[in-house]
């Protein structure tokens, strides 16, 4: 088993700090440029056990309505029936299965991703990028992960032909976490 470098008094209960963490995405679109997004209503919590991170355990739900690219009218697209019909589907959810460490600051955290009512395995790489008490008496501890999905996979299937060729938007979605969170308590 990997020794961490996370101190081992950092076990404790987590709740994801909004307001300084970012679910966001990559996808390229018309085969030449990168759109990036983020959702912006999301609620998180987690077991992290420094000493032993396979005891570790997080979840995620995000409100798929607070999808935001910077431009309305494919922000509105992406709520819809075609990608990701947030009327019947206003939540994606992810919930961690296994977490593995790498090496003294990086973990696999393998879990469930929820779009549209489908459940398919998803597994993040995340670095642990510190700890700090914060002005206010909070632990926080901060991780940032990266994965990438074909959106097809959970039935995101919306697309248009280009004229010169190619798609209009990619199959491939890269997802990036920048996590803060707080700590809420010793033991879950």
């Amino acid at each position: 088993m990997t020794t961490s470098s996370v101190p081992t008094a950092l076990t404790g209960s987590y709740t994801i700090d909004p307001s300084h963490s970012r679910v966001g995405f990559i996808a390229r679109h018309a085969m030449v440029t990168k759109v990036r997004g983020s959702f912006n209503d999301f609620e998180g919590s987690g077991y992290f056990d420094a000493e032993n991170p396979a005891n570790s355990r997080a979840k995620l739900t995000i409100k798929a309505a607070s999808i935001d690219t910077r431009n309305a009218d494919r922000d509105n697209h992406l709520r819809s029936n075609d990608f990701f019909d947030m009327e019947t589907y206003p939540e994606l959810t992810y919930a961690s299965t296994a977490v593995e460490p790498l090496d003294a600051e990086h973990y696999r955290v393998t879990g469930d991703l929820t779009i549209k009512g489908v459940t398919k395995p998803v597994t993040i790489d995340f670095e642990y990028t510190g700890t700090a008490v914060d002005p206010y008496g909070n632990t926080r501890v901060g991780f940032e992960g990266k994965a990438t999905i074909n959106r097809k996979d959970w039935g995101v299937n919306w697309n248009a032909a280009l004229e010169a060729g190619g798609l209009l938007v990619s199959d491939s979605v890269t997802l990036e976490l920048d996590v803060s969170a707080i700590r809420s308590g010793e033991a879950a």
